[in-house]
């Protein structure tokens, strides 16, 4: 591996100082949003001048906890961090809604020995820090007040791609959020990729981006690739985004040869909320990548957008869906950017049998999205005891490549069952790969068979997905904990969701959340969706009704009980993904204030 991605900054800092390289469009003080930006000597100055304050009160291989807002201090800090050869650890600022638990959770954790906010947010850490018991740190800085004077006392110290630049707490789709050791090396491995999978032009390309900086895609898509090429990064608050989603388009509209990414609820979302009016103001022929990269993705959500954008000038290709996670650092897959979102229609009872199997035009039908194909890694879908799946077989997704993590955050024991694996048969079948490598972005790196790149053998990571390789693209069909077996018959909750969220208009799209409760013989399946704006005068009665049947014939399963909820009841993740298993325990404590059920008890 060439240099480490945080030495790229000073390279820029010499090369085009005075060029921008993050801009911030502030929407706190009114609805345009002020444009705030650093230079790359800028940012390097920054970081520089922080990483002198850190290291009087740090050691390298310390952890130093991020608690700030979004914005240019959260870059600086992260930046800051990595200069120090301390450990950043990507969190927010306590205020955030929604997100108590988890900051809770991952701050004692990592047990840091310092804190960077900002002076807007510092009475809410002292707050959090002085009402709860959480580790107390050294020193709470405030970023904002760190003089650049300091900057000419760093001195350069050796980063290798075996030191901890942060730990990435996971989502927590599934647990309680972990942190992941994302090495220097894991980072600009993955920077690198994503940026060869972009095929992005050095310093020409702009990323623009609302995605939380805490978050493994909004810090690698907005922080981490633009280094590499000495590309511009623009961004706002999500909250900025949420408000008013055509402020996202408005800020891809200003940019030629523009990357962007967001979950498929973004792209629902945006398309239902921007306005005839609004999108006659918009030109977006400038998109390059429209990254669809949290599941489930939806081939109608991506036909949808691609229909409302049209006149915009949004070419058909630019939506790519693809599939990462942080234990690989994020990025792993994704379709090629001048091909079209590849929606395939399979036959559900062979998939849900453990065979990708295309649909005839009778049966059930499965339209599954393909993710496309990794850079600069490896993929393949094993079967329970470590064997590679050949193409058409469902199995357990598995990675290997330079951005994949060696550990969990203090938990041995978990890190050796996910990152420390071996394929019975290494030259078998079921691998996938592309050329690109983590170290030559835009370059070849010869890759085949079911090996890693660049050498033979070694650890994969187990991803806890499952998928299957199709005429070899990777399309991911669930995740194995969240599978609902009734009467020994598979089913993947995403389909259940998307047939309840189709049965009926007064269910809000995208907020569906499918899973299993034990039942006496065998598992029973439990719906709780949200109301849309379309339920209110509507006879609650006839939209279960129209659930009830829709599962019934297209899943042959009946339901325990169906709970409708008011909007916002159904608990997302960060990175939004629906949290079944937090849902789960909601509907077992009875969590769910104000919901109707419909059928509980009734036996599956």
């Amino acid at each position: 591996m060439r240099e480490t991605l945080i030495a790229q900054v000073g390279r820029w800092a010499r090369e085009i100082p005075d060029a921008p390289a993050y801009t911030f469009l502030d929407y706190s003080a009114g609805r345009d949003g002020a444009e705030r930006t650093l230079s790359w000597a800028g940012a390097d100055l920054r970081a520089r001048a922080l990483a002198v304050r850190l290291r009087e009160v740090t050691l390298p291989g310390e952890r130093v906890a991020i608690l700030a807002p979004q914005g240019l201090d959260y870059v600086v800090a992260m930046l800051g961090a990595m200069y120090a050869r301390v450990i950043a650890v990507p969190l927010f600022a306590p205020d955030l809604p929604g997100h108590a638990d988890r900051l809770l959770l991952a701050y004692t954790d990592s047990d840091p020995v310092c804190v960077l906010t900002t002076t807007s947010a510092l009475e809410g850490v002292h707050a959090f820090l002085d009402g709860r018991s959480v580790p107390r740190p050294k020193l709470v800085l405030t970023l904002d007040t760190v003089s650049g004077l300091l900057a000419d006392e760093w001195e350069p110290e050796p980063i290798g791609p075996g030191d901890l630049a942060y730990l990435q707490y996971t989502s927590g789709s599934t647990r309680s959020p972990t942190g992941v050791e994302i090495s220097h090396g894991n980072v600009t491995a993955n920077a690198r990729q994503l940026w060869a999978a972009f095929r992005a032009t050095p310093r020409v390309s702009t990323a623009a981006l609302w995605l939380p900086l805490f978050h493994d895609m909004g810090l690698i898509a907005t922080i981490a690739a633009p280094i590499v090429g000495g590309n511009r990064a623009v961004f706002m608050d999500p909250v900025a985004f949420v408000m008013h989603p055509v402020r996202w388009l408005r800020m891809l509209a200003a940019y030629e040869d523009v990357f962007t990414g967001g979950p498929n609820f973004a792209y629902e979302y945006t398309a239902s909320r921007v306005t005839e009016e609004e999108k006659a103001t918009l030109d977006l022929s400038g998109v390059s990548v429209m990254l669809n990269g949290a599941e489930p993705l939806r081939g109608s959500t991506i036909h949808r957008f691609s229909e409302a954008f049209a006149s915009c000038g949004l070419r058909p290709e630019a939506h790519t869906p693809g599939y990462g996670l942080a234990e690989a650092t994020v990025f792993v897959t994704a379709m090629d950017r001048d091909l079209p979102a590849r929606v395939t229609l399979f036959d559900r009872d062979a998939l849900t049998a453990g065979r990708a199997v295309p649909h005839t035009g009778r049966g059930r039908v499965s339209d599954l999205v393909s993710c496309g194909v990794p850079t600069g890694q490896r993929v393949a879908v094993v079967s329970e005891d470590g064997t590679p799946r050949p193409d058409g077989q469902v199995g357990e997704i598995w990675v290997r490549g330079p951005n994949v993590a060696r550990a969990y955050w203090r938990d041995e024991e978990r890190s050796a069952e996910v990152f420390g694996n071996v394929l019975r048969d290494p030259g078998g079948a079921g691998g996938a790969g592309l050329p690109g490598g983590a170290d030559d972005p835009g370059g070849a790196v010869g890759v085949g068979g079911a090996g890693g790149v660049g050498d033979s053998g070694g650890a994969w990571l187990r991803t806890g997905d499952l998928g299957v390789l199709y005429e070899g693209e990777l399309y991911v069909t669930g995740r194995i904990k969240d599978l609902i077996i009734v009467d020994g018959r598979n089913h993947y909750p995403q389909d259940v969701e998307a047939t309840v969220q189709e049965a009926d208009p007064a269910v809000r799209r995208d907020h569906v959340a499918a899973f299993a409760v034990p039942g006496e013989d065998t598992e029973s399946l439990v719906v709780v969706a949200e109301r849309s704006r379309k339920a209110e005068g509507r006879d609650e009665d006839e939209v279960a009704a129209n659930i009830r049947a829709a599962v019934a014939k297209n899943h042959d399963l009946r339901l325990h009980d169906l709970v409708l909820v008011e909007a916002g009841a159904v608990p997302r993740t960060s990175s939004g993904k629906i949290a079944r298993r937090a849902c789960a325990r909601a509907y077992h404590d009875g969590a769910f204030p104000g919901g109707a059920s419909y059928g509980r008890g009734a036996g599956a």
